[in-house]
C-alpha cells in the first residue's frame, strides 16, 4: 500500500491509541496489529511502534515527577534490571525469525490484552495487599527485581500490558499508594522503552515514516482527544481496547 494512503490510517489508529493512553493506556493494542493489517513485517511492525511511542513514555514520567520525589531508593533499585531487561528484550527481537513471530503475534496480542482486561482487578488486589508500609526484606527485594527484569524482557521485546506488570512487581515491594506506583511505572517503563527504542535504531530496521506518523498522532490523541475519551468512559474505553484486541489477534491467527 502507498504510503500516501497508509499514512492517514497509520495517524488515526495513533491518535486513537493517544486517546486510550490518556484514560486506560493498552494504545499499543490498536497500533502494533494497524501496521501488520498494512503489510508491514511483524517484527518491523513491533520495532516502529516501540520507536515512535516511547516519547509517551517519558512524558508521563514527568506527569508524574512528583509522586517520585521519595522514590529515589526504588528507581535506583529496579532501574537496572529494567535496562538491561529492556536491552535483551530487544535482543532477542531481533534474532526471532519474522515467521516465528507472525506465529506467536496473536498470543502475544491476547495475553496483553487480558492483562489490560484484568487490570482494574489487579490494581485493588495491590492496593489491598502489601506489608503495611513495612521495608521489604532482602528477599524481597531480590524477587521483585528478578519479576522485574522479566517484565522488561518481555518489553523489550513485545511490550503491551508491562504497566500491569510492573504494578505487580511493586506490589510485592508492599507499596500501596497508587500515585507513587503509577509513577514509579511510568519511570521503569521510560527505562524499558528508550533502550528498546535506541538498540532498534542502532541495529534495526524502523519505518521512519510510519514512526514520524505515529509519534504525530499519538501526541494529538493524546491531548486533543482527551477530552473525548474521558467523556466516553474509562469503561466504555477499556471494553472497546479489549474488543479490538482480540478481535485483532484472532483476525492475525488467521491471517498468517
Amino acid at each position: 500500500m502507498a504510503f500516501v494512503w497508509r499514512a492517514p490510517i497509520v495517524f488515526l489508529a495513533a491518535f486513537v491509541a493517544g486517546m486510550i493512553n490518556s484514560v486506560a493506556g493498552g494504545g499499543t493494542l490498536v497500533t502494533f496489529p494497524t501496521l501488520v493489517w498494512l503489510g508491514r513485517d511483524p517484527i518491523l511492525a513491533n520495532v516502529t511502534n516501540a520507536v515512535a511511542l516511547w516519547p509517551g513514555s517519558l512524558s508521563a514520567m514527568v506527569g508524574y515527577r512528583r509522586e517520585l520525589g521519595d522514590s529515589r531508593r526504588w528507581m535506583l533499585l529496579l532501574g537496572g534490571p529494567s535496562i538491561v531487561g529492556g536491552l535483551l528484550g530487544a535482543y532477542l527481537l531481533l534474532r526471532t525469525p519474522s515467521s516465528t513471530f507472525a506465529a506467536i503475534v496473536p498470543y502475544l496480542i491476547l495475553f496483553a490484552t487480558a492483562l489490560f482486561a484484568l487490570q482494574e482487578s489487579i490494581t485493588r488486589l495491590l492496593g489491598a495487599g502489601g506489608h503495611g508500609g513495612r521495608h521489604p526484606s532482602p528477599a524481597w527485594w531480590m524477587g521483585a527485581a528478578a519479576f522485574q527484569f522479566c517484565v522488561a524482557v518481555y518489553g523489550g521485546y513485545f511490550g503491551a500490558g508491562i504497566g500491569i506488570l510492573m504494578l505487580a512487581a511493586l506490589g510485592l515491594l508492599g507499596l500501596t499508594d497508587i500515585h507513587q506506583m503509577n509513577g514509579l511505572k511510568n519511570f521503569f517503563a521510560m527505562c524499558i522503552n528508550l533502550i528498546a527504542a535506541a538498540y532498534f535504531v542502532l541495529w534495526g530496521t524502523v519505518s521512519w515514516a510510519d514512526a514520524v506518523v505515529m509519534a504525530v498522532g499519538a501526541v494529538a490523541g493524546g491531548y486533543g482527544g482527551a477530552g473525548l475519551a474521558r467523556r466516553l468512559g474509562r469503561r466504555f474505553v477499556r471494553r472497546t481496547v479489549v474488543i479490538i484486541g482480540v478481535t485483532m489477534a484472532v483476525s492475525l491467527y488467521f491471517r498468517r
